[in-house]
């Protein structure tokens, strides 16, 4: 893991070593003051040289400027360059998430990748910044402290860092306990960014429902959690600060005995002991700069183990030599197809055989559950087959590249899903290159040209998040024309017209019909009576194609097809 973050450096590498260059000249000028205040006490002072007095005063106020200089080149760019690498690391994780399969979005919350990609990379940014600057800084005054107290008296300097292993005891046995405490918190984060965003996101059923208390009452059992977790980082820290800090408070009693046994003896004169006393000091803040990071470098590791979970999440891929097929002619066909999500449900589909021939339509019928959705989901590979093989135009779909495969297949599905922006940017998310008189062209075979029109900003007209600003049968059409404006040579409508009112239904379906012509189209309905033209009917009951053929033909037969016909047609008289 630290190679990997340690790659992340290379970019920056010429501003990464001019900010530790500046660390360490702010080091070295820290120690110049218990020096100076050493030559005083027993050079200057003692022999009334007032003149070198104001001048190391000054020499030293001068070195102070050039630290404040240093500093600000240490927080401007040492910032600058965490940041550099948080949004690098956010891109290769946007990034990965597009490759990764639809498994991996099943079992995953959005708020806890939201979490990781905002709250776990900034903390891997402060880190990023503050952990070699202050392993420089606080490190290099320690050592030039020991160095110099040893040059004025070494066993009492011993003395004093005898308490340095202790420290360091104390920290490790620590260590542990916070690192798992805070990894706990961050787990909790996750749950109430998780929550918020499902809720937020259904504030409208919320709403209908008045169902604030149930909402409320999922926000504070993670908000609970969230707490409990706080409780056991915080306690966890405050045992390693306190003790910590503890140890280091020991320094000072310790040069107040052991310096004044010294002075006593006459082993240390008055200047070197106060040197001891103001160094002491200095040597101190870093230690406890140190300990300080602890708690900053366990949140950074923490969030970038958890962004290496991401990153280490197996990507969707081409097999090796797989071909772009380009533009398909359109004939599919299922063989043996089996398949299972991988839970205790079992297999969703079992042996599909089916046969789509170019510029055909299928209608996939059935109870609810029965595997309709899920063969539409295998055309473009979104999930990879158990057992069997579907190809496109003679060719296995697992030997086709995932982009060529995709952009031949256009699908309209009962959920639409809108970006927000405007209606231009959702139409030409169909072919990003396209003209505007293609675009137009698309939204007028989809009957939402004239809609448009009428708008004040017409194409540019914001739509809100997820097209909150249009009716169901407006963002259908949407859907439709940015289909159109693909222009793929397999269609798949997945129950399109399921959600809307019978009066939308028609206008969307003379749509839907445009758009299947000269297309290979697969189409799932609930309403059978939108389907009797297509050529093949395909019933799927418990994963299996118990029953296929025209409507005509399907109707002559006793089965699931001509029961669940009547009980629509019975439904619709008695409406």
């Amino acid at each position: 893991m630290f190679k990997r973050f340690i790659e992340y450096y290379k970019p920056h590498k010429r501003l990464f070593f001019a900010d530790m260059t500046a660390s360490l000249f702010i080091s070295v000028i820290g120690l110049v003051y218990p020096i100076i205040t050493n030559l005083m006490l027993n050079v200057l002072i003692p022999n009334k040289r007032y003149k070198l007095i104001i001048a190391a005063g000054a020499g030293v106020l001068f070195l102070y400027v050039i630290r404040m200089l240093l500093r600000y080149f240490v927080q401007y760019y040492g910032h600058l360059i965490g940041t550099r690498m948080q949004a690098q690391m956010r891109t290769d994780m946007f990034t990965h998430l597009q490759k990764l399969p639809f498994t991996y979005y099943d079992n995953t919350e959005t708020g806890h990748i939201v979490s990781r990609m905002t709250n776990d990379l900034f903390d891997v940014a402060e880190l990023a910044h503050h952990g070699p600057e202050n392993i420089i800084i606080s490190s290099l005054t320690v050592i030039g402290s020991f160095i110099y107290l040893s040059t004025i008296n070494l066993p009492l300097t011993l003395i004093i860092f005898a308490c340095v292993p202790v420290l360091l005891f104390v920290s490790m046995h620590l260590r542990k306990k916070m690192k798992d405490a805070f990894a706990e918190r961050r787990v909790t984060t996750s749950g109430i960014n998780a929550a918020t965003e499902s809720s937020i996101t259904g504030i409208r059923v919320t709403k209908a429902f008045v169902g604030g208390e149930k909402e409320m009452e999922k926000f504070q059992k993670n908000n609970n959690l969230f707490v409990g977790a706080c409780h056991k980082a915080y306690k966890a820290m405050a045992q390693f600060h306190s003790s910590s800090t503890f140890i280091t408070d020991v320094f000072n009693v310790i040069i107040i005995i052991a310096g004044g046994l010294y002075l006593y003896a006459g082993k240390i004169d008055f200047g070197d002991y106060s040197t001891f006393i103001v160094s002491v000091n200095i040597f101190i803040n870093p230690v406890t700069q140190l300990i300080g990071f602890m708690e900053q470098y366990q949140n950074g590791v923490s969030g970038f183990a958890r962004f290496i979970e991401i990153m280490d999440e197996e990507p969707e891929a081409d097999k090796q030599g797989a071909v772009d097929i380009g533009t398909a002619e359109g004939e599919i066909e299922f063989k043996n197809v089996s398949f299972s999500y991988g839970t205790e449900d079992g297999e969703v589909l079992d042996s599909v055989s089916l046969r789509i021939r170019k510029g055909e339509k299928l209608a996939l019928v059935g109870h609810s559950g029965g595997g309709k959705t899920t063969i539409c989901h295998l055309i473009p590979r979104f999930y990879s087959l158990s057992e069997g093989e579907i190809l496109l135009d003679g060719k296995n779909i697992n030997d086709i590249t995932l982009n060529s495969l995709r952009s031949n297949i256009g699908i309209v599905q009962q959920d639409v899903f809108l970006f927000a922006g405007t209606i231009r940017d959702n139409i030409m998310y169909g072919r990003l290159d396209a003209t505007e008189e293609e675009m137009i062209a698309a939204a007028k075979s989809a009957n939402i040209h004239d809609f448009v029109m009428t708008l004040e900003k017409g194409y540019d007209t914001e739509i809100g998040e997820r097209g909150v600003r249009l009716s169901g049968g407006q963002k259908q059409r949407i859907s439709i024309a940015r289909v159109f404006l693909k222009n793929p040579a397999v269609l798949i409508l997945d129950e399109a017209t399921s959600a809307l009112d019978n009066t939308t239904e028609i206008l969307i379906q003379g749509a839907l019909d445009e758009l299947c012509k000269g297309r290979t189209t697969i189409v799932v309905a609930h309403r059978l009576s939108t389907i009797r033209t297509a050529d093949t009917i395909a019933v799927i009951d418990n994963g299996r194609v118990c029953a296929k053929g025209s409507h005509n033909e399907l109707m002559q037969q006793e089965g699931i097809y001509k029961d669940l016909y009547s009980l629509q047609f019975r439904a619709n008289d008695f409406n």
